[in-house]
């Protein structure tokens, strides 16, 4: 039997108010209520908890128990919604560019989603992180500036690849790159496996927790460093000096609760 999504629960979970049409009004106000609801964070990897993709399995994890994740569960999450609130939606494969060189060859460790509204394909994203766009992004390689809740983003054309670049601090960085190839669940298990258990994967080495906040405030935990940064681009960031000061942040800021004396990080 297949499964079926309890939409009224996950609607209640990112407090959506609205229509349930396929329309880009109702797909941009979905996306950006996920990305300020369900945080993304690698913390069962760090765990050593399986990271699950069935999609009951992300329902239980990122809905009933008001955890959050990454990619992989997140985007998996908002297709099994947006597929059954009508819209035409698919899967594609990424390479992850953020602060790496041109001439380097990342693994194709990304999903995102894209999504067909009124005869227009978009790009909808709620997996990547603090820089997770909240608004769906027209998939145009003319590389003109999209408008977003809080950073301006573009997509530009490179050598045959396109390019998902966000304005940070008056540059143009990339995020990741993409040729439109599906990654059906298969691709996703294999690429998943890798984040989650390869030794050299970022997510084996490092904590990572964010989410986006109203007005083009972003919240984020990196190791032991908590920042909040504004739409203006600056940032508030303090040392966390403790285990128990980062549950606390956990809890306060991203609703994720855990054990006293969780540790993370050895």
């Amino acid at each position: 039997m297949s499964f079926q999504p309890d939409l009224d629960a996950y609607i209640a979970r990112i407090g959506y108010v609205g229509p349930h049409t396929p329309t880009l009004a109702v797909l941009n106000a979905i996306a950006c209520a996920h990305i300020q609801s369900i945080p993304f964070e690698n913390l069962d990897v760090l765990l050593g908890r399986p990271i699950l993709l069935e999609p009951a399995a992300i329902f239980q994890k990122l809905i009933y128990d008001h955890r959050g994740g990454y990619c992989f569960e997140q985007n998996g999450l908002l297709m099994e919604l947006l597929s059954a609130l009508g819209f035409k939606v698919a899967p594609m494969s990424a390479r992850v560019r953020w602060q790496r060189p041109r001439d380097y060859i990342p693994p194709r460790t990304h999903a995102f989603l894209r999504v067909e509204v009124d005869g227009a394909s978009w790009l909808v994203d709620v997996g990547f992180g603090g820089l997770s766009p909240t608004a769906a992004i027209r998939l145009d390689d003319s590389g003109y500036p999209q408008t977003t809740p809080h950073e301006l983003r573009r997509i530009i054309r490179d050598q045959g690849r396109l390019l998902h670049q966000v304005l940070l601090a008056e540059q143009w960085c990339d995020l990741y790159e993409f040729t439109l190839e599906e990654m059906p669940l298969i691709d996703r298990e294999v690429a998943n496996w890798y984040t989650s258990s390869h030794p050299q994967s970022l997510f084996r080495n490092q904590l990572i927790v964010s989410r986006a906040a109203p007005e083009g405030v972003r919240l984020t935990i990196q190791n032991d460093e908590f920042s909040i940064r504004g739409r203006d681009g600056r940032s508030d960031a303090r040392k966390l000096t403790s285990p128990k000061e980062l549950l606390e942040v956990l809890a306060t800021h991203f609703g994720l609760h855990f054990p006293s004396g969780t540790l993370f990080l050895s």
